[in-house]
């Protein structure tokens, strides 16, 4: 079939949408005609060169949508189906799925670098040479062809466009405090940058008690907005990972239990470590330059027992989790629908890629149906 998706042609390019062949879906694949997409900073790093990425590829890794056709062997969901989109499908069957770290998949991380799907192979073309996925979805598309394990049934009375953003920076944000970090009722918890990524973490330690929860940005605005998503306390970045720190550390009353770093700077990352109290932790999400650094103070690890925590997609199991994220949504808990600011059309994701940079945007979020 023929879709219409914009294309990276190479790094550094601007995207162009043109028509492209998309193949049937083969075993256990399932071919998704696609309502939403969110604008991911993950997105930007392929197209920056932060992320290599292989080209010409259909960017674009948090959709939802509906189940058009399914591949032989496909169990999981059924043609009309309404699902989220996970980017992390796991084999089930490698040593670290077996260790109930899916999120790590030994198997799915190297299928994923050819930019095809879990075989290796693509299913999108352009006259007869082939277009390469990115993270197994390609969600910049009107439709896109998936591993059947990236298909999470989901009710179909969820919204289109909060059902893509629990595909990634949702779950990130909000796996990064329930999974990674286990934080409970009366911990102490700082979100170091507050775009959508952040906000999510935010709701996430307020719904299940967190207290005090401190929001630090470079960004005025965005500190009034976490205000407004119910954030105890706002730190402007104070010009060093020290003063930052510090600030953090007064308005908490001695330093906190969790510092949730989601800018992927390795300056935010050491406020992190360093606004932590003893037996703290530091949890990352941001994904750096390849070739950054981060230098900590090494007495104050075993002194204070003060932990640095990786969190790659909020170490969640999609199955379960965008589940009881979007059962929080619906009971009212998670406010997920305040992350969308702006709805574009595919035509419109270069301007989509200009409103996040500039700061201007919580969430992006691309119409497909239209």
């Amino acid at each position: 079939m023929k879709v219409r998706a914009a294309v990276l042609e190479r790094t550094g390019a601007s995207l162009e949408v043109v028509s492209l062949d998309l193949a049937p879906p083969g075993p256990a694949e399932v071919l998704v005609r696609l309502e939403a997409s969110g604008v991911c900073h993950s997105d930007f790093n392929a197209i920056d060169g932060t992320a290599e990425t292989r080209c010409p590829a259909v960017l674009g890794h948090e959709g939802a949508g509906v189940v058009e056709a399914i591949g032989p062997g496909v169990t999981r969901v059924v043609v009309g189906d309404h699902v989220a989109l996970s980017w992390a499908p796991s084999c089930g069957m490698c040593g670290e799925c077996l260790r109930d770290l899916p999120q790590l998949c030994s198997t799915a991380w190297p299928a994923m670098e050819t930019g095809g799907l879990m075989d290796g192979t693509t299913r999108l073309s352009r006259d007869g040479e082939p277009v390469f996925h990115y993270s197994f979805l390609s969600t910049f598309a009107e439709a896109c062809v998936v591993p059947e394990k990236s298909c999470v049934p989901i009710p179909k009375d969820v919204p289109f466009d909060v059902a893509g953003l629990v595909g990634c920076a949702v779950t990130t944000g909000v796996g990064a405090v329930w999974r990674t970090a286990g934080v409970r009722p009366g911990d102490r918890v700082a979100i170091i940058g507050c775009g959508g990524v952040g906000l999510s973490a935010l709701m996430a330690a307020l719904a299940v008690g967190a207290e005090p929860v401190i929001a630090v940005d470079a960004a005025p605005a965005k500190l009034e907005t976490a205000r407004s998503f119910g954030a105890s306390e706002g730190v402007l970045w104070a010009g060093s990972a020290e003063a930052t720190a510090e600030a953090i550390r007064e308005v908490s009353g001695g330093g906190v239990d969790y510092a949730i770093e989601a800018t992927g700077r390795p300056e935010a990352m050491a406020a992190a470590f360093l606004a932590t109290r003893a037996r703290g932790a530091a949890v990352l999400i941001g994904i750096p330059r390849a070739d950054a650094t981060l230098t900590l103070p090494a007495l104050s690890i075993p002194r204070m027992e003060r932990r640095v925590l990786g969190s790659i997609y909020g170490s969640s199991r999609p199955e379960r989790d965008f589940g009881t994220t979007l059962a929080l949504y619906r009971s009212g808990r998670l406010p997920l629908d305040r992350l969308v600011s702006h709805r574009l059309s595919l035509d419109e994701v270069g301007r989509g890629f200009e409103l996040m940079r500039s700061g201007d945007a919580l969430r992006v979020v691309l119409d497909l149906n239209t």
